[in-house]
């Protein structure tokens, strides 16, 4: 099928995703219909505990700024320049995220962000919008899909089928997508899919403003408090609160969700673990027994496509785990990629198709194993002598040789020029040649500059060489 402006579009989902892709589709004059099975957040505000907030960052901003809503979001989000580390029984410490004090995440609200997103596709006047319409039914041979619709009356329980032919459907419906569910019943065997849940869930609390309405932590930097086997992280808000969530075990005793639900319970897990925030969140116990603990999983599937006429993207096609807060800038950048492919010359949707999938899918599984290293570093590894001395050389590298030197999180999070793979390969590599270094007591901090960067290169270099072609 030839891509053409006459071509009517059906994205199925109206979160982050599909609202950047709705959005810029439009924009390229194409005729729109963005549904969502959840009513529209501008005017019903999501459930307690649901609300991670996101890290913003360069792959990110840079698809949003395609659609001229980059300033926009930096507008209601704050920067982050690095990691306050919170260790028990010691002075808490700061971490930048890079030697480059001009590098910085920003810490943004997942609503805040998708209403912005959905104000300016209302602005456009070109998308037909479907909220609180969720899909029932998928037929990928006619390219149609039927959804089950809620009388806009709350008084009345009347419901309706409302029923969209296309010409391409795009599914942006989330990690439990529909349109992935039908990809899989279509294709069978041939259809790749794991879901691969997390040991640990997710309980979101809230550090309300102080008294005098500030802070009551550091506002420029992601908190971490890294426990081991469990740990919670804080980002800021433009209320001058901050997101608390805690990540922990659901099963292991007896430290986990499923053994800690008390009020003696919790106490005693917070003041042996985190006494620091029985004070700051004085009714900490109420939010921990009142919110509700969520599953975190990475999902990898394939092939994305079908039929030449049907995408997913998006979590939908690659959830991963929230450690590397790139789960939001993944999405995003798969938009940047699919509007690029478009100025590429590609006059059918199928051959568009099949070079987005072919060009994401080793992406999109390399954030996922990135997110998954990331998990274990923060909540273990950033307390460790050996990881504090490594990010300390890695901080005086890009302050005084930031054009020849990157730390892995640099290359994911500040260097969209780089793929994610290409991110990977060469930050993991260059990661075990510092650790191995410093545990050989062959690198050390004492040494010239040059000298630690040559020593670094040479054996990160010979750590890449011994991986296989394929790698």
């Amino acid at each position: 099928m030839s891509l053409n402006k006459n071509d009517k579009i059906l994205i199925i989902g109206a979160g982050l995703c599909g609202s950047l892709l709705a959005l810029r589709l439009a924009q390229r004059g194409h005729q729109v219909t963005l549904v969502e099975k959840r009513p529209d957040l501008r005017r019903q505000s999501l459930d307690a505990g649901r609300s991670i907030n996101l890290a913003l960052s360069d792959r990110g901003l840079n698809a949003l700024k395609m659609a001229g809503m980059d300033q926009k979001a930096l507008a209601i989000s704050l920067p982050m320049h690095g990691r306050m580390i919170h260790q028990l029984q010691r002075d808490p410490f700061f971490s930048p995220y890079s030697g480059n004090p001009n590098t910085a995440i920003n810490s943004i609200s997942r609503p805040g962000l998708n209403a912005l997103l959905l104000d300016a596709i209302e602005a456009l006047g070109t998308v037909n919008l479907y909220f609180d319409a969720p899909c029932i039914g998928l037929d990928l041979e006619t390219c149609a899909a039927q959804f089950e619709q809620k009388s806009s009356n709350p008084e009345q329980q009347d419901k309706s089928v409302l029923e969209i032919h296309a010409n391409v459907i795009f599914g942006c419906d989330g990690a439990g997508s529909v349109v992935r569910k039908t990809l899989q019943e279509q294709n069978g065997a041939d259809f790749k899919f794991s879901l691969d849940w997390l040991s640990h869930g997710y309980k979101e609390l809230s550090i309300a403003p102080g008294a005098d309405g500030s802070f009551q932590l550091r506002a420029d930097a992601l908190h971490i408090w890294p426990r081991g086997q469990d740990m919670i992280i804080a980002l800021p808000n433009l209320d001058h609160s901050f997101t608390v969530t805690l990540f922990m075990s659901h099963t292991e005793h007896p430290h986990g969700f499923d053994h800690i639900k008390s009020a003696p319970q919790i106490s005693r897990y917070f003041e042996e673990k985190y006494p620091e925030l029985l004070q700051l969140i004085p009714d900490l116990i109420e939010q921990y027994q009142e919110n509700p603990t969520g599953p975190l999983g990475t999902v990898k599937c394939g092939p994305w496509n079908a039929k030449g006429n049907v995408l997913i993207l998006g979590d939908a096609a690659h959830a991963i785990v929230p450690f590397y807060g790139q789960g939001m800038n993944a999405s995003f950048e798969d938009v940047l990629v699919l509007d690029q492919l478009m100025d590429s010359g590609i006059t059918q949707w199928s051959a568009l198709f099949d070079q987005f999938a072919q060009k994401r899918k080793k992406d999109a599984d390399a954030i996922a194993d990135l997110a998954l290293d990331n998990f274990h570093e923060m909540k273990e590894h950033t307390a460790d002598p050996i990881f504090q001395r490594k990010r300390g050389i890695e901080v005086r590298l890009e302050q005084e040789r930031s054009e020849q030197y990157q730390s892995k999180y640099s290359m994911v999070t500040f260097s969209p020029e780089l793929t994610y793979h290409q991110a990977m390969t060469r930050g993991r590599a260059q990661d075990r040649a510092i650790e191995q270094l410093l545990r050989q007591n062959k690198l050390n901090e004492s040494q010239e500059l040059d000298e630690q960067l040559l020593l670094i290169q040479g054996h990160t270099n010979a750590l890449l060489e011994q991986k296989e072609p394929n790698d």
